[in-house]
């Protein structure tokens, strides 16, 4: 029978503990996230961040919708502007409308409920402290899904014009509606790039069409205020 060395033992015992070790952050790396929203604030549980946040402590929570990338949505995301700020080792996103440093609490593909249930929650506790971007942003203007085919439109291009003209409606800006009508009208006189596979180019000259007359009849009705 043949014994392992002293070395040898060591070496074994070394790596059967590195290997419990990891183990153990395996584990804790796949306990559940957990993120709560009840009367006194919000309970949250995940990498980076665990503890309770009260809602004085709370100056805006977003729920937004991150651009498409290829023609795909992406889940939404729940960001958290505090009151005293975010210390900048913590920044992990910008509020979408006013670029203040936020944090990413949550990605909605993280829990089971919907956006809908998310938002409803939150517009029950935390009141004008929380803001659906994604609800505002489709009343503002509702842009279809795009059918894709081979020989369309570069889908990121037409996503970005479209989210232009979105945000620039729902901010209440006029200037801001302008240079969103301007660069829309300018993409489609010098032709939308086309991709291999890509928007539908009738379909898409519609939508464009229409949001470029939702932001000429918004600039219509403040002058009319103005007057």
């Amino acid at each position: 029978m043949v014994y392992p060395s002293d070395g040898a033992l060591l070496r074994t015992i070394i790596a059967v503990g590195a290997i419990a070790l990891g183990a153990v952050a395996l584990v804790s790396a796949m306990r559940p996230f957990r993120f709560g929203i009840h009367s006194e604030g919000l309970s949250i549980r995940r990498p980076g961040l665990r503890r309770e946040i009260r809602w004085d402590e709370v100056d805006t929570l977003v729920l937004d919708e991150p651009p498409r990338r290829d023609g795909y949505a992406k889940p939404p995301r729940l960001l958290l502007v505090p009151v005293q700020g975010v210390p900048r080792e913590l920044v992990t996103a910008r509020h979408p409308s006013d670029g203040r440093p936020a944090i990413e609490l949550l990605v909605l593909d993280q829990v089971r409920e919907q956006p809908e249930q998310v938002s409803a929650a939150l517009t029950r506790y935390a009141g004008d402290r929380f803001v659906d971007l994604i609800a505002v942003r489709r009343a503002a203007f509702e842009a279809p899904e795009l059918m894709i085919g081979l020989r369309g439109y570069q889908m990121d291009r037409v996503d970005r014009l479209i989210r232009r003209g979105q945000d620039a409606l729902m901010s209440g800006d006029t200037s801001a509606r302008q240079a969103a009508r301007g660069e829309i009208e300018r993409a489609t006189r010098a032709g939308l790039p086309i991709a291999q596979r890509g928007y539908n180019t009738s379909e898409t000259d519609t939508v464009l069409g229409a949001l470029v007359a939702a932001l000429a009849d918004q600039q219509s009705t403040d002058r009319e205020t103005a007057t």
